[in-house]
């Protein structure tokens, strides 16, 4: 770890190198302070520009980014798509074609074979979750998911991510047999406000990669609400930057 980046703590093989991105080390000031990433909140263009040179030194020379315009939908693009495509997930089996997604509270969910031969980058809010994103990144990957190792980055922690009672009811409504307990089980109701629960993001996202399969799934644990030094955070701050969440076959 450094002050720009974490990586993994998972067994991904040696071809494969994944991180994501702290609020540190950067060019950007104020509410944007100091690596913002993202080009469409509101920072000055020049600082995003000086933050995604940091960026690049931390991955291999010549490597390509896809950035994605995220609509909090379930899409899923090949690396190599040209401009920023509209979509909320991208998948590679290119060497150099790092995917990533941006996120500020939403989930970044990294996946990668076993093999080392297919990689993924997922932008999982609720209704994200809710709508499939996880499963169509799985799917596009054309890896039996007993194959998979998925990566839980830096999201809204459990005790931190409020939502209204029909959130609760959309996944408990949209819950596979079997699992109606362990849906409920991820919101936890507002003491003092009625009608309003917390719900748990990384049990939410646990329960659905389960439902396609055997991915071996590592990471959680992290709140960007509440460790404001480490993470920008969209719900804490409204006018803020974007984390990077990114994941590449490795040409060296």
């Amino acid at each position: 770890m450094n002050s720009s980046s974490i990586s993994p703590d998972w067994p991904a093989p040696a071809s494969v190198l994944a991180l994501s991105t702290l609020r540190g080390g950067g060019y950007s000031v104020g509410p944007y302070t100091s690596l913002n990433l993202a080009d469409h909140v509101g920072d000055d263009p020049d600082a995003v520009v000086a933050n995604r040179a940091v960026l690049s030194r931390l991955l291999p020379p010549a490597t390509r980014i896809q950035w994605l315009t995220q609509v909090h939908g379930t899409r899923v693009v090949r690396a190599g798509e040209a401009g920023h495509p509209e979509a909320d997930a991208s998948w590679s089996r290119d060497a150099g074609f790092a995917c990533a997604v941006m996120t500020a509270d939403c989930l970044p969910a990294l996946f990668c074979s076993r093999g080392g031969d297919v990689v993924a980058a997922a932008h999982a809010g609720w209704r994200g979750l809710l709508g499939g994103v996880l499963e169509n990144t799985v799917a596009a990957m054309g890896v039996p998911p007993r194959e998979l190792l998925a990566w839980l980055g830096p999201a809204i922690g459990p005790g931190a991510f409020e939502v209204g009672a029909e959130v609760r009811a959309a996944f408990l409504g949209a819950a596979r047999r079997g699992q109606g307990a362990q849906t409920d089980a991820c919101f936890v109701p507002n003491s003092v406000k009625p009608a309003h629960y917390f719900a748990d993001l990384y049990s939410l996202a646990r329960l659905r990669l389960a439902d396609v399969g055997p991915v071996q799934v590592f990471g959680g644990g992290f709140c960007t609400f509440t460790e404001s030094d480490r993470y920008y955070s969209y719900r804490r701050d409204g006018r803020t930057g974007r984390m990077a969440s990114l994941i590449l076959l490795n040409p060296q």
